[in-house]
């Protein structure tokens, strides 16, 4: 018993030697975001098998003899390696390091059976990887190992010559190597905790773009030199730079921090890297730069700002010391570029409005709710961290649903236009309530033109006065049909219902100024069609429909 429990503290301390060693790793930023980054290239999964493999033949040779055995952690370096990084890893490392057991012991009493043990960990590991959730890999990975040294015991018994010899070898070294597979548990949660640092990182990042997205949206509203300086003043102060500045493409708009002094209000771009990132539409990093016009700054990055897909500034963030921008500096302040190139899109509203005031209808599109703006960009931002290419396709529906409330000028336009915008609409939304809302979509090709902004609000109307006033998920129908010389739009909802006093006061024309919506959307379908909006509740939700003509309207 005694040498057993000494077998287990040689064992254990050469798996303490292996933990210590990819500890550093994880510690070495390249090696870092190596283990910290989910998908893996090519390249890094052969690195990987390089990296575990060494550790298994490590194993090897720092094994102790017994009896013509080598008592060693070959198994835990192949497991956790396929455990972490995959079935290929996994079956390459036990490949190699089973190979290399065999051949440096041909005939051995053990040699065979670590081969056949070595590759079936190598295969075990890669499907515990498939079929196993991350948090439980690590108690998967313990099993399996104590399962493979078991294993390993039963086919030296039976492979041994004589058979005696096997069993007074399996007797020695038996319990220490299935007692020391606990280690593989250890590996894989130490490797998995680089990964829940990134994810950690990634979001404060997020709460943090999202704390500055809310308090520089006011200052979006109306772009002037006194609200650019006091965004690029509240960007240095939430992250820490030393100067903070936004820039048309020919002008500096705002300068904020060390150095102000050289960048007077509309002064002319002279920064090679600034003139390079608007042409390329490239972000710019330098690290150590002795040769910047200001001579306090040391470090810099430079992310395009772009509406439209094309490139209409740049936000620049300055640091007075040298390597300060970091990956995860470099992550937050492309995620604060494409918010500040949303929002300035966005602030084209307010000029439009001065525009819009002929009509209600121009009152009507130039409306966008500010808490709708930010709801979607929090949407977003919690997007970015969990699912960048949902994230990158909200980006799209909320420019796109900007665009076409700040472009639309014609009263009259294609159905497909109009749906269009609805289906913006509803993406942002179905983002911000997950399984909450459900929409349904049942059209008809139809070729006619109706009047602008008349299905969305009746959409939004849905969802945010019937769906999300009940508990649980709703359902909201949008219906094109067409009905020969006429089309029926109908939006029908399983929310809360109308109330009774509404439907009145629509018909009465009795709306509060508040409350104009569904009323704008009933009078002007009224004032073009001759009839306007049929409203109904239902036993649960409410139904909203109107006819509108294929002639007449074009």
């Amino acid at each position: 018993m005694q040498e057993s429990l000494l077998m287990l503290l040689q064992l254990l301390e050469r798996a303490a030697l292996l933990l210590m060693c990819l500890f550093v790793l994880t510690r070495i930023p390249g090696f870092k975001a190596f283990f910290g980054q989910r998908e893996k290239t090519g390249y890094e999964l052969i690195l990987a098998t390089i990296i575990f493999s060494g550790f298994a033949l490590f194993g090897t040779y720092s094994g102790i003899n017994v009896e013509g055995s080598l008592v060693n952690v070959r198994i835990i370096a192949i497991l956790s390696g396929g455990i972490l990084f995959g079935p290929w890893v996994g079956l390459a490392t036990g490949i190699i390091s089973g190979i290399h057991r065999f051949l440096i012991d041909i005939g051995g009493v053990t040699s065979l059976p670590c081969l056949i043990t070595s590759i079936t960990a190598g295969f075990v590991s890669g499907q515990i990887y498939r079929i196993t959730s991350r948090e439980r890999r690590w108690k998967m990975g313990i099993i399996a190992g104590m399962a493979c040294e078991a294993l390993t015991m039963i086919l030296i018994i039976v492979l041994a010559e004589p058979t005696s010899l096997g069993v007074v070898i399996v007797s020695r070294i038996g319990l220490p190597m299935i007692v020391s597979q606990v280690s593989v548990g250890l590996i894989v949660m130490l490797v998995q905790s680089v990964e829940g640092e990134k994810e950690l990182v990634a979001a404060k990042q997020a709460k943090l773009s999202l704390d500055i997205a809310n308090k520089t949206l006011p200052y979006f509203r109306s772009i002037t030199p006194d609200s650019l300086h006091t965004i690029c003043h509240i960007i240095k102060d939430e992250i820490g730079a030393d100067a903070v500045s936004i820039t048309d493409t020919k002008q500096i708009l705002a300068y904020i921090g060390v150095g102000e002094e050289y960048y007077k209000e509309q002064h002319a771009i002279i920064s090679e890297e600034t003139k390079n990132t608007l042409k390329s539409g490239e972000i710019m990093i330098r690290n150590n730069d002795a040769e910047h016009t200001n001579p306090f700054i040391k470090s810099l990055i430079i992310i395009p700002l772009k509406e439209k897909g094309e490139v209409t500034g740049a936000l620049k963030i300055y640091y007075a010391k040298a390597h300060k921008i970091t990956d995860s500096l470099q992550a937050l302040a492309v995620g604060l570029s494409q918010m500040i190139s949303t929002l300035m899109e966005v602030s084209r509203v307010e000029g439009i409005k001065i525009m819009a005031n002929k009509a209600e209808l121009k009152a009507l599109q130039t409306k966008i709710n500010p808490h709708f703006l930010f709801n979607a960009l929090n949407a977003i931002a919690s997007s970015i961290r969990t699912d960048p290419d949902r994230a990158r396709e909200l980006i799209v529906n909320l420019s796109g649903y900007m665009r076409f409330n700040l472009e639309l000028s014609d009263e009259i336009i294609d159905i497909r236009k109009e749906l269009e915008q609805v289906n913006h609409y509803v993406e942002i939304e179905k983002a911000r309530f997950g399984n909450r809302l459900e929409v349904e979509y049942d059209i008809d090709e139809v070729e006619v033109c109706i009047p602008s902004l008349i299905i969305q609000p009746l959409v939004e109307n849905a969802i945010i006065h019937g769906i999300l006033k009940v508990k649980g998920p709703g359902k909201v129908t949008i219906s094109v049909k067409d009905l020969g010389e006429n089309v029926r739009i109908s939006i029908t909802d399983t929310g809360a219902g109308i109330a009774p006093e509404i439907i009145r006061n629509v018909y009465s024309d009795n709306m509060p100024d508040n409350k104009i919506g569904l009323y704008n959307v009933h009078q002007r379908v009224k004032l073009i069609y001759g009839e306007g909006l049929r409203i109904c509740r239902l036993e649960q939700g409410t139904s909203i429909d109107f006819d509108v003509t294929k002639r007449g309207v074009q």
